[in-house]
């Protein structure tokens, strides 16, 4: 099998790096590990930065999410038993974003993908990608019960930091930068309505909490836990007792809505960026380069950033002939996902207990929490990050 871009990996990185690719007349093969099932049904993201709901527009991918998305214009900050909205429009000159789940978001993509794309290959597990400095780079893959070969102009890995394309970049050239978190969220789905209008992030003495949504209708919520935590530990009702402690204000005009959760989860939260993100003929995007903490919500949009750089790189030489922008890909973006990191960092430790940490520690973090509310330029410079910095 021949074609100028192999793609590893079906995430919303790969399946949109395909819709930009077929659209700009680039031919593209995207292989995918596991069955459609299982990549429509896998819950991770839930906010879409300005510019990524713009990009998924563009490309003919928005009609659902325009029809069935939450457009949120601010979150909310609770810490000391108050709360503080901060607001997105009036701070960043009219941007916002949109809750619209990454389960969604990978099923319009591959309908169109199938409907109109290039080739999409489920249950096409990657075994190598070999000859990375040459001029053709191979994919070893099985599908079918068989082993073939992808023989590419380019490979992009968009595999996940469990993928094989990260292995192509040599040991000696290949940089790991990564921290771990001395904590991890519990986090919930619950058939019930969502108790907000906007996202709460909450900061107490027993820990973060967070308030999210997936629709009208059902509810995303999460806790801080200790390292390790097993969700069967967990009965509903002590996560829901849990979550009312720690979202409770004085104002007394607020209360959470309780029902039936359909899932639990622990999520450890770390930090993890892998330098360059390309090598040769190879390209790194997505978690196959870089993991943040949730709590800035940057992971699914960091992706999509990276690949409409790429995109727009591949164009451009499919244009001129030029290797100008391709050369910059690998600096361009890791400028943006270390702001997107910094972030990320800058949100989770702000937030959270810190195991062991000393009444000075807290009162430090919490001064951070009382500039947000009392600045605006401290809230512009927090919903400038959130709601997605300049492409």
């Amino acid at each position: 099998m021949r074609t100028t871009v192999g793609i590893v990996g079906a995430g919303p990185a790969g399946l949109l790096l395909a819709r930009l690719l077929h659209g700009a007349g680039i031919d593209c093969v995207v292989l995918e590990n596991r069955t459609r099932a299982y990549v429509e049904q896998r819950q991770r993201a839930g906010i879409l930065e300005q510019g990524t709901a713009d990009a998924l527009r563009a490309c003919g991918a928005g009609a659902r999410m325009d029809a069935e998305g939450l457009v949120h214009h601010g979150i909310e900050l609770r810490f000391d038993r108050r709360r503080h909205r901060v607001g997105f429009p009036e701070l960043t000159g009219g941007r916002s974003v949109t809750v619209y789940a990454q389960t969604e978001v990978v099923k319009d993509l591959i309908a169109l993908q199938l409907a109109e794309g290039p080739p999409l290959l489920f249950e096409a597990r990657a075994l190598a990608v070999e000859k990375p400095e040459s001029d053709h780079p191979v994919v070893r893959f099985t599908h079918a019960g068989r082993e073939q070969t992808l023989d590419c102009d380019y490979v992009v890995g968009c595999d996940g930091f469990h993928g094989i394309a990260r292995a192509a970049v040599p040991d000696e050239i290949r940089r790991t930068y990564e921290r771990t978190y001395p904590y991890s969220w519990l986090g919930i789905l619950a058939d019930v309505p969502p108790s907000c209008d906007e996202l709460i992030y909450a900061r107490g003495a027993d820990g973060f909490a967070l308030h999210s949504m997936r629709s009208p209708t059902v509810s995303r919520l999460y806790l801080q836990v200790p390292n390790g935590t097993d969700p069967a530990d967990w009965s509903d009702e002590r996560i829901w007792d849990e979550l009312d402690r720690r979202f409770a204000t004085d104002d007394g005009d607020w209360s959470l809505a309780r029902g039936p959760i359909t899932s639990k989860s622990v999520t450890p939260m770390r930090s993890h960026v892998t330098e360059p993100m390309r090598y040769g003929r190879v390209f790194l995007a997505g978690d196959a380069a870089h993991i943040v903490p949730p709590t800035g919500a940057k992971g699914l949009n960091l992706a999509v950033s990276d690949v409409r750089v790429l995109a727009r790189a591949f164009a451009h030489h499919h244009r001129t002939g030029s290797d100008e922008l391709l050369d910059s890909y690998s600096d361009l973006c890791l400028r943006r996902v270390w702001q997107a990191t910094r972030f990320s960092y800058d949100m989770t430790t702000m937030l959270h207990s810190q195991p062991g940490e000393s009444a000075f520690d807290t009162r430090v973090r919490l001064a951070r929490l009382h500039r947000l509310a009392a600045s605006a330029p401290a809230a512009a410079e927090l919903a400038a990050n959130y709601t997605g910095l300049p492409l």
